[in-house]
């Protein structure tokens, strides 16, 4: 997922706010998955002694799941 691309130079005041909403949006969505992978990697070093490595994929395609989903949505 990219954020939106930049209007040119020339585009009008509407089109430069929307852009500003638009990347924002793309932050505030990105930013949840962003905390997601990073706790799990966390948890996922902690494995080793906790031996719950075989849900391990299982909890990947969960999050992909949700990201795709939200995908769709917006």
């Amino acid at each position: 997922m990219t954020p939106p691309r930049k209007p040119n130079k020339i585009a009008f005041p509407h089109v430069h706010a929307a852009r500003e909403q638009a990347r924002h949006e793309h932050s505030s969505k990105r930013i949840t998955v962003e905390h997601a992978l990073a706790d799990h990697k966390r948890w996922k070093q902690l494995t080793r002694w906790m031996h719950r490595r075989d849900r391990l994929p299982d909890t990947y395609r969960a999050i992909a799941g949700l990201v795709s989903d939200r995908n769709i949505t917006s």
